[in-house]
């Protein structure tokens, strides 16, 4: 039997990256599997698609998590179609990196917005519909928040507010059986990281250079570690801060 099989997993911003690496492993590990996604449809029903093909349960709903509304609608659809909500993987997020100068009031709420309330939000929505056998909360956090680089207070203040979340949140469901458990990967090859020109910079070889396992992170590597954090194996971790890094700090 696969690890995952009769769960229910909805995984935030999973058109692709990091979060279409994790519905895809949680999915073969026999989750039937929510991708959100809040703008890129043709993305997530491509990742729907890639499942399905192999032999996997997935719909794509779409819904941005700083929404109230729109994080109520993604439960409430979830449970409509598949009865059950198991497993929530809090993937959705955004960076911005730049000096003190270049911070704004816009910005700060679109990064604090999606990478703070998001979690919250779909964490609350995500406690109501938890059988009272319980359920795994997975946040993705970064690892900025241990290495805090020059030029990412705002991004990386977001995240830290994640490792917090999820401290919290451990100590505050655990008597209802929720694990709450943060990856917080290193640099990682992604569509967003390349787009971004952050892969082939300067910092992101420096970052390498300084890596012990001397390579970029791939979703695979985050994925392998989310499918573990929402299984029975992991069924005595909650609280957790993983570093996902291959060894930089």
């Amino acid at each position: 039997m696969k690890k995952l099989e009769h769960k229910v997993a909805v995984v935030t911003g999973a058109s692709k990256g990091i979060g279409a690496g994790i519905a895809k492993k949680l999915a073969t590990e026999g989750a039937a599997v929510i991708v959100n996604y809040a703008s890129a449809k043709e993305d997530a029903e491509r990742i729907v698609a890639e499942i399905v093909s192999n032999g996997g349960q997935a719909i794509a709903i779409q819904g941005d998590v700083s929404k109230a509304d729109d994080v109520e609608r993604l439960f409430t659809e979830t449970v409509r179609q598949y009865g059950a909500v198991d497993i929530l993987v809090n993937n959705a997020g955004i960076y911005q990196w730049g000096p003190i100068e270049d911070i704004t009031e816009e910005g700060f709420y679109r990064q604090f917005g999606i990478n703070v309330l998001g979690p919250l939000l779909a964490s609350k929505a995500a406690v109501k519909h938890f059988s009272e056998m319980g359920g795994s909360i997975i946040n993705i956090g970064s690892g900025v928040s241990s290495v805090e680089p020059a030029g990412s207070a705002l991004y990386t203040a977001t995240k830290s507010a994640v490792d917090s979340i999820s401290r919290v949140l451990s100590k505050e469901l655990g008597p209802r059986n929720i694990r709450v458990n943060s990856i917080n990967p290193g640099i990682v090859n992604t569509e967003g990281s390349r787009a971004g020109g952050f892969i082939g910079s300067e910092m992101a070889d420096a970052m390498v250079s300084t890596t012990p396992l001397r390579r970029l992170g791939e979703p695979e590597d985050i994925a392998l570690i989310a499918a573990f954090l929402a299984s029975e194996d992991a069924r005595w971790l909650t609280g957790e801060i993983i570093l996902a890094s291959g060894g930089l700090r």
